[in-house]
């Protein structure tokens, strides 16, 4: 059987993982494949400094003489995996994603962006050459969700996925909670630690989540979700009261991606919720990720690793590879949409709602009968926190939905329009 031949696009971060691992790990990987896996071409823009960053041979970077370029590796008939590590979703990197699948090659990449708001015509394109998507990389890192939702859950019926899902978001709030840090705070030190880029955007306000967890709607439900559709809260906002509201019930707060099933729709959502102690999630500290099966018949499963790093990526990358030479033009599609998309206001969660209003009598009970009115059961109402002529405090409610707690909220407006000072804070609970 001929080689596998693989061809790299980009040789930055995850672009030299891929090509370390594939040079080092050649005859392991080959041996566990059952056919010999071969890097041949890697398109860099900047190869002597992909050189001395990885230690990688020249050769890969030459094609008769002269530097590999995207057009020589989609005509090289040799080629049979291209692997897209350029990033980001312009129409650039769109084109020669589709331009590999044409050309008849399979593709892997990490790309979660483009795949999430871009994909579908790459999907398409692959399944009508009958080529290999892979794209494992893309969610979490090396955590293999990918595959155990496309191949070990087959039998089962995942009734919800829900997860942490964004290492950066992730490391934030550990801090805040453990360091007792504000977010800025918190936030500068991720930075400084390599955690956060320099504009945190997507990491900080859901985005990056977001696209992870639509890649996983669309693999556990066969659903497509654009970004505009799904219920999206970032963290901007939380702050040490909030971290404070949460000890008190034995929660931490977490961005968590969740897609729940029922009655035929899938409600989803990525937002900060208060998880409580007793559910795994809350365990999960700094840039670690988890991602959280609940099957029907299977019950819960836990997925916990590194969500991100060179080394990490590039070795989900190097198990799609594998994967792709053992089994060659073999791929499956949940194409079918048999469930539609609920509205995530009607999901049911105990929620924590906490009020910054003026220091007035009566503010309390006012708000308890708001909420009571909506027909919510209060579970228990936080510690005061006065300062001046200012007051912070904290409601944990029974279950219901976000609809019945904006309405609550919308009552309290009304009986006394300059009593809040800021919008109140609801963060679902998670058990």
């Amino acid at each position: 059987m001929k080689p596998l031949n693989i061809a790299i696009l980009g040789c930055g971060t995850v672009g030299g993982g891929v090509a370390q691992i594939l040079t080092k790990e050649k005859e392991l990987l080959s041996a566990r494949a059952q056919r010999e896996i071969s890097l041949k071409y890697i398109a860099e823009l900047n190869p002597q400094a992909a050189i001395k960053r990885f230690g990688l041979e020249e050769k890969y970077f030459l094609a008769e003489g002269q530097p590999v370029t995207i057009d020589k590796i989609l005509q090289d008939k040799d080629i049979d995996v291209v692997v897209e590590t350029m990033g980001g979703k312009s129409d650039f990197v769109h084109n020669t994603c589709l331009n590999v699948l044409k050309n008849g090659k399979h593709l892997v990449t990490a790309n979660k962006a483009l795949l999430a708001e871009r994909g579908a015509d790459i999907f398409a394109q692959a399944a009508q050459n009958k080529l290999q998507l892979g794209y494992e990389a893309a969610v979490c890192g090396a955590i293999p969700i990918i595959k155990g939702i496309k191949e070990c859950f087959t039998g089962d019926i995942i009734e919800s996925v829900s997860g942490i899902m964004n290492g950066t978001s992730n490391y934030i709030l550990t801090q805040m909670q453990l360091q007792n840090l504000d977010f800025a705070q918190a936030l500068k030190l991720a930075q400084e630690n390599g955690y956060a880029e320099a504009d945190p955007s997507l990491d900080i306000n859901g985005g990056d989540a977001s696209h992870k967890l639509i890649l996983l709607i669309k693999l556990a439900y066969g659903l497509k979700v654009s970004m505009q559709e799904l219920s999206v809260v970032g963290i901007e906002d939380i702050n040490k009261n909030d971290m404070d509201f949460a000890k008190e019930i034995n929660a931490s707060i977490k961005l968590i991606c969740l897609a729940k099933l029922k009655d035929k729709k899938v409600y989803a959502t990525v937002r900060p919720m208060a998880v409580k102690n007793d559910n795994t999630l809350s365990k999960v500290n700094y840039a670690v990720n988890a991602v959280r099966l609940d099957n029907k018949y299977s019950d819960t499963h836990f997925l916990i690793g590194k969500g991100a790093g060179s080394t990490e990526t590039a070795m989900s990358i190097v198990s799609d590879i594998v994967f792709i030479a053992r089994h060659g033009q073999v791929e499956t599609y949940n194409e079918k949409e048999q469930y539609v998309l609920g509205d995530a206001k009607e999901i049911s969660f105990p929620y924590l709602v906490s009020f910054k209003t003026k220091n007035l009598p009566g503010t309390t009970g006012l708000i308890t009968t708001c909420i009571g009115k909506q027909g919510i059961n209060i579970e228990t109402v936080g510690h005061n926190r006065f300062s001046g002529e200012t007051a912070d405090f904290s409601i944990e409610t029974d279950t219901c939905s976000l609809k019945t707690i904006e309405a609550a909220i919308e009552d309290i407006k009304k009986e006394k329009p300059e009593l809040l000072l800021e919008e109140p804070k609801i963060l679902p609970i998670l058990y």
